[in-house]
């Protein structure tokens, strides 16, 4: 008997029927005798309701009792499948995150784990239960106050507790079939990937693709929980992120009779065989980029500014420093950092500037940021060559450039973004012959 967590997300459970479908769907699993244990996200756009709801009444509401009123719409989505498995004649048992164990740091509305204790999910279990459980949410260690996630947290919650209930497989249930080359929006030729390692997928989480969230990716990794990412609206394979080989009771099974590229009717999958030199094309829009000007070129400065970038926490992107063209003796620093957090920083170095000593600042939020990630460019020469000629071709001007192993991100100008991501995607070969992308739900998420 394998235990499979399962993950659907606001789109999957949007309504009655999707519920029905839903509750369907996890018996047939437990009709083919694993153990399953569900996670939910709140139905359809319940949680930005509720937070229209709260900016209406105050404009600022407090952070405890907003994660407090945010936790209801999981609540809501729990109870509702439980009955719908019950109407199928199978035990099914609903907890908050609180029940189920999920301890939290007291950060409200964007909450880390820090130790998950599953016990009453097990006992569930153990008694022949499907146990559903609300996602997003915890209970804070030291007060005992009920916490939120954060955006993407239902991910978050089912990998946990995947990886506290050494469950055999998290499978992430949303609108679209898997993980694909591009975003299918943008990109039509986009192809699913059908396997991808932890680490291109945290570069692609991390470079702005949406279907899987980043905490969950580096939660996954950390503890080695293969993530198996489908669409809730169809049957279809989807994309495994792993570093192993699917497990065999999960991998797809063939005709009889048909045969492997190696010529033999063996089911098992080749994981030998070298891999695409590219994994995908992210893209994100959700950047700004400022430039302080005119800072002393001495040792510190640097460490000045993004100490008050820490200590105002502002997560940093990419970074470039250049000699000022006006005066040798001081230096241009221009980095990138998520346009929400822009005026908080601008207003944090402007505090600062007598202190640092630069001349002024420019703030750009009219970007976007390509990446082109892939395990397979660390033995071929000449990949980021592709990308600047094929940029170059479609007069796409490059404003800054970063690198790592396995990624290659650039900034463009924002109306050039999507262009941008379709001619890299054409240049690594990544297009489809068909088109193979189809969101069910509108979302993504």
């Amino acid at each position: 008997m394998s235990l499979v967590v399962q993950k659907f997300g606001g789109s999957s459970v949007a309504d009655a029927a999707s519920i029905k479908r839903v509750a369907q769907r996890i018996v047939e699993y437990r009709k083919a005798g694993h153990e399953v244990v569900v996670v939910v996200s709140a139905m359809g756009d319940t949680t930005d309701d509720l937070i229209d709801l709260a900016q209406q009444v105050s404009p600022m509401p407090p952070a405890r009792e907003l994660d407090m009123l945010l936790t209801a719409g999981e609540r809501i989505s729990m109870a509702v499948l439980a009955m719908a498995i019950a109407n199928l004649g199978f035990n099914a048992k609903s907890f908050t995150g609180s029940q189920a164990g999920m301890i939290t740091d007291e950060s409200f509305g964007r909450a880390r784990i820090i130790d998950v204790t599953p016990g009453r999910i097990r006992s569930a279990l153990d008694t022949g239960n499907i146990a559903i459980v609300a996602g997003f949410q915890g209970v804070s260690q030291t007060t005992k106050n009920i916490t939120t996630l954060g955006r993407g947290g239902s991910d978050t919650t089912a990998v946990a507790l995947a990886a506290a209930l050494n469950a055999d497989v998290c499978e992430i249930y949303t609108d679209v079939d898997g993980v694909f080359t591009a975003d299918p929006r943008i990109a039509p030729a986009a192809s699913r990937i059908e396997t991808i390692t932890f680490e291109e997928m945290l570069e692609m989480a991390a470079s702005g693709a949406k279907v899987l969230h980043l905490r969950a990716v580096e939660y996954a990794r950390r503890y080695n929980v293969p993530i198996h990412c489908r669409s809730s609206f169809s049957h279809n394979q989807g994309t495994w992120v792993t570093d192993d080989p699917i497990p065999a009771e999960f991998r797809p099974r063939r005709k009889p009779g048909a045969l492997t590229p190696e010529g033999t009717d063996t089911e098992e999958t080749d994981t030998t065989m070298e891999q695409a030199i590219i994994s995908g094309v992210a893209h994100d829009r959700s950047e700004a980029k400022l430039t302080i000007v005119g800072v002393p070129d001495i040792p510190g400065k640097a460490a000045q500014i993004f100490t008050i970038m820490a200590k105002t926490e502002i997560n940093i992107d990419m970074i470039v420093q250049n000699i000022s063209t006006r005066d040798p003796g001081r230096t241009d620093i221009s980095f990138t950092l998520p346009a929400s957090d822009g005026a908080k920083a601008t207003r944090a170095l402007e505090d600062a500037k007598s202190e640092i000593g630069f001349d002024h600042m420019r703030y750009d939020d009219q970007i976007g940021k390509l990446s082109v990630i892939g395990a397979g460019m660390r033995s071929h020469p000449g990949v980021t060559a592709k990308l600047f000629e094929a940029l170059s071709d479609a007069h796409i001007n490059i404003d800054m450039i970063s690198t790592s192993e396995i990624r290659i991100s650039v900034v463009t100008r924002a109306d050039l973004l999507d262009e941008a991501v379709r001619v890299a995607h054409s240049a690594y070969g990544l297009d489809a012959e068909e088109v193979e992308a189809i969101v069910y739900g509108g979302t993504g998420r």
